[in-house]
């Protein structure tokens, strides 16, 4: 591994030190229930002052390190030729919204100018990963590991328009768990302007929330079995579906029916993790449940859904809810040796996740090391 990963490392570095300064715990659940906290007083206090220097100084980094890259990602270059056809009004498969901001940033900046273009989406996608953390990361800190370990934040300077509508489906969650609904349709219509897959968050954002507030009942579980059974003998239906939208996909490289086994664990990992603490963390909790129920439809799109081009793609509008809820689960746990065992492994299994990323992001077909910038290279 050659000296430039030392970026992506030391980046994750800093930035967990810094998330370690902010405590919003107990502004996590107003800003949920869209109320101010009992008691809360108006205006900063000197811990929300504290929070907003940390969570400033995060975002400027994050988004120093993806505006500032430079043929950094196996998509560079393609997404810079799509930038000279946009400007030229030529036919491009991207969404409109994108095509408009694209064309907006070279009549301003000049023809086959790209640099600002990233820059500008890495703001976008990395306000709305910061954002969301700052609404819904009951332990910031924890939430922030779990993103950058993960690889939502690095892969996300490969795939811009795919990365920049899952951070806005990642924020647009607290609209959900609020109940409101036109605030949560908007925002992912909006994501919609730069990637048409989002569109899927919104019947499975909302059944997870519905399921989230009753009592299971037999017939629930049924109709659960039946969708499964869907998948397996419908796959052709569901195809059909999918290249409607996405055409291009039919018969390509993409569509190869191969499943990431790793995200798979993961899901099932959290989920066992989710069956020790349901009683004390699931049951009655109304984030955690909806979270709960993301990461099942993510455990079956991976178990049913491989005949999906880009499956990971989907599953991840699911599982990265697991930023939230991993650190909600362990915390909730009473004190002893079960408590520290889980710690360590979701620390130890994350953290061996990371390296073997940073160790994939050398392959052909990621790029995303060595990393290069515009300033230095």
């Amino acid at each position: 591994m050659e000296s430039s990963a030392l970026v992506y490392i030391l980046l994750t570095a800093v930035t967990l030190l810094l998330a370690l300064c902010v405590d919003n715990r107990d502004y996590v659940a107003a800003r949920i229930s869209g109320r101010r906290a009992a008691g809360e007083r108006v205006g900063f206090s000197r811990e929300q002052a504290r929070n907003l220097v940390a969570e400033t100084a995060i975002f400027c980094l994050l988004t120093g390190v993806s505006a500032c890259r430079i043929a950094v990602g196996n998509d560079y270059w393609p997404y810079r030729f799509n930038f000279r056809l946009i400007a030229q009004e030529r036919h491009v498969s991207s969404e409109l919204g994108f095509n408009l901001i694209v064309k907006g940033m070279q009549d301003l900046f000049g023809y086959d100018n790209y640099l600002p273009i990233f820059a500008l989406f890495s703001f976008i996608t990395v306000l709305f990963f910061v954002l969301a953390l700052h609404d819904q990361g009951s332990l910031y800190a924890f939430s922030l590991f779990l993103l950058l370990t993960g690889g939502y934040y690095f892969n996300s300077l490969n795939t811009v328009r795919y990365y920049l509508a899952l951070a806005i489906a990642l924020y647009s969650m607290k609209y959900v768990l609020r109940g409101e609904y036109g605030k949560f349709v908007l925002w992912v219509a909006a994501g919609c302007a730069f990637h048409k897959s989002i569109l899927l968050v919104i019947p499975v954002y909302l059944t997870a929330r519905w399921l989230a507030a009753i009592r299971l009942k037999k017939w629930h579980y049924v109709a659960g079995g039946v969708f499964v059974l869907s998948l397996i003998f419908g796959k052709d239906i569901y195809r059909r579906i999918v290249f409607h939208f996405y055409g291009f996909y039919e018969n390509s490289a993409f569509d190869n029916s191969r499943i990431s086994y790793v995200n798979l664990l993961k899901c099932a990992a959290v989920l066992l993790l989710c069956g020790i603490c349901y009683r004390r963390s699931i049951r009655e909790d109304l984030m955690n449940r909806f979270y709960f129920f993301l990461n099942v439809a993510g455990f079956v799109t991976f178990c049913c859904g491989g005949f999906i081009p880009e499956v990971s793609r989907v599953a991840y509008y699911m599982m990265v809810s697991q930023v939230f809820l991993i650190p909600r689960l362990l915390a909730d746990m009473e004190e002893g040796w079960l408590r520290r065992l889980a710690y360590a492994g979701v620390i130890g299994a994350f953290t061996v996740y990371f390296a073997f990323l940073l160790r994939g992001m050398y392959s052909v077909d990621v790029r995303l090391l060595p990393y290069l910038n515009w300033i230095f290279d």
